[in-house]
């Protein structure tokens, strides 16, 4: 365990983690809002270029990609303005 986890309470550990992966989230990838389902697809069907990309989608449109086999995941991000 790195030093700087060294007693500290397992959910301050958790939220730190959470905050670093969603911090390189959202430094390292493009935010395409509701265009997320059309760009994911162009991605995997090599019609744009290969990038990171993040966005909404319904549940219906998050379906409908897994079922095509595109790979999506969906994490649970706060709305702009609302970060610490």
């Amino acid at each position: 365990m790195p030093a700087e986890f060294k007693d500290k309470d397992p959910l301050a550990i958790a939220q730190m983690l959470y905050s670093r992966m969603l911090d390189e989230m959202l430094s390292k990838s493009e935010d395409v809002g509701n265009r997320f389902p059309e760009e994911a697809r162009k991605i995997y069907y090599e019609e744009a270029a290969a990038r990171a990309i993040r966005g909404t989608a319904t549940q219906a449109e998050h379906d409908e990609l897994v079922d095509e086999g595109i790979p999506v995941a969906r994490l649970p991000v706060p709305p702009a303005g609302k970060l610490n």
